[in-house]
């Protein structure tokens, strides 16, 4: 790309809202690619994801922040620092909701935190595809009576709809000055912790109770086997409970099998070639209320 930088535009933004509203989803359709994992259960990125889309006349750095919520878990904590932290270091804020949701007590509150630090913040009201326009316009009056956003887009991300003015609004919000990163440069999160991620949406998207949000992935072994085409990658699921191992590993080892294929799939796809995935449960009682552990698995630095 041939760049004019005097009039270049480049920065930082953060994707926030609470869990489920379409975070990861808008992140890796801007990027192309699939960085964040997506599930139909809320709260499922652990992580601030950074992710670089760089265009002739812009370069976006985007943050896909965890859900806002608040719990007493350790765990929970961290995920709130880091959306606080995140809000402190970028250029603009997007602020994504879900139409379809109500307008509550946890929309009021991450508004006051919004407040707090002051930044530029774009409103963008996702699901309009599920939702008529009177409910969209109501929810557009609640939101405007309470904070003063610079640009209010509904879109709907599942079908693609209002993505195209949703990027050109963000362009034009950021700051003049030259590319932070190489324009083939994508993210700087590690192999590694995308494979974890990998193998962690499986959960989400086979077990239907509330056992994945006790689970973390951490990759052991990542090495390319020597002489061959393929990625040995050894990885533990941990949980917190005997019962939890069980329902993970299934029947005969059915369950451990089905997330470890469709894992080692995206891997391969990702990665562009073969992958061994040797998947281990490990019980690890209370892991998510121990700051050592969270840190290992890459969820604070």
């Amino acid at each position: 790309m041939n760049f004019d930088l005097e009039n270049y535009r480049s920065g930082y933004i953060a994707i926030v809202g609470k869990p489920n509203v379409g975070k990861s989803t808008f992140l890796n359709l801007v990027l192309e690619d699939k960085i964040s994992i997506i599930s139909h259960k809320p709260q499922t990125t652990r992580n601030r994801i950074l992710g670089v889309k760089t265009f002739e006349d812009s370069q976006m750095i985007f943050w896909d922040t965890p859900g806002f919520h608040f719990a007493k878990r350790e765990l929970n904590k961290v995920l709130i620092r880091q959306i606080e932290n995140t809000l402190k270091e970028v250029d603009v804020v997007l602020l994504i909701s879900d139409a379809s949701s109500p307008f509550g007590k946890s929309e009021k509150e991450l508004i006051q935190l919004l407040n707090k630090y002051k930044k530029r913040v774009i409103l963008v009201i996702n699901k309009t595809d599920i939702v008529k326009k009177p409910g969209i316009l109501k929810m557009i009056d609640k939101y405007s009576k309470i904070y003063k956003f610079s640009e209010i887009i509904p879109v709907s991300f599942l079908k693609n709809e209002g993505t195209d003015v949703l990027i050109d609004i963000i362009k034009q919000s950021l700051p003049v000055q030259p590319p932070f990163f190489p324009e083939d440069y994508l993210s700087d999160i590690p192999e590694s912790f995308i494979v974890a991620e990998r193998v962690r949406e499986k959960i989400f998207q086979l077990i239907k109770e509330e056992i994945p949000y006790f689970t973390g992935v951490e990759v052991e072994q990542f090495r390319e086997e020597e002489g061959k085409s393929i990625i040995y990658i050894q990885g533990t699921i941990l949980v917190e409970t005997r019962s939890q191992k069980k329902i993970i590993i299934g029947h005969n080892g059915s369950m451990i099998k089905k997330i470890g294929e469709l894992a080692r799939k995206d891997i391969e796809e990702f990665l562009n070639i073969k992958v061994y995935l040797d998947l281990w449960v490990k019980v690890l009682p209370k892991w998510t209320e121990k700051p050592s552990v969270i840190r290992r698995l890459g969820y604070e630095k």
